[in-house]
């Protein structure tokens, strides 16, 4: 993750925690392609 932030930009890293966090969870609740009833065709 590259904000292209510098020393002391403590606000951005703030922000950082933040979009790391989303997308884990946007990760641990995405379904798979069974549970999401995706076909083979």
């Amino acid at each position: 993750l590259d904000l292209g932030m510098r020393l002391g930009e403590g606000s951005g890293a703030c922000l950082a925690v933040n979009i790391v966090r989303s997308a884990l969870e946007c990760h641990a609740r995405m379904a798979s392609f069974a549970e999401a009833g995706v076909s083979d065709k």
